[in-house]
C-alpha cells in the first residue's frame, strides 16, 4: 500500500512539474518564467508595504 501511494504522489509531482515548465504555445513562456519576471516587482511592493506598516506603528507607539 505504501509503495502504491508513493508512486501516485511521485506521478502527481512529476505531472505538476511538467505542467509549470511547459512553454505556452502563443508566448513561448512557461508559468515559471512568468513568476521569475514578476518576483522582483512583488518584492518591491512587499518592501514598500512593510515600510509603510512599520512607519505607521512606530509613529503610533511614539505618540503614546
Amino acid at each position: 500500500m505504501g509503495l502504491l501511494r508513493t508512486a501516485i504522489i511521485g506521478a502527481a509531482i512529476y505531472g505538476a512539474y511538467k505542467y509549470i515548465t511547459k512553454p505556452d504555445e502563443i508566448t513561448g513562456k512557461s508559468i515559471v518564467d512568468d513568476l521569475k519576471e514578476k518576483a522582483p516587482e512583488w518584492m518591491d511592493k512587499a518592501k514598500a508595504y512593510k515600510d509603510d506598516l512599520e512607519a505607521k506603528y512606530m509613529n503610533d507607539d511614539l505618540a503614546r
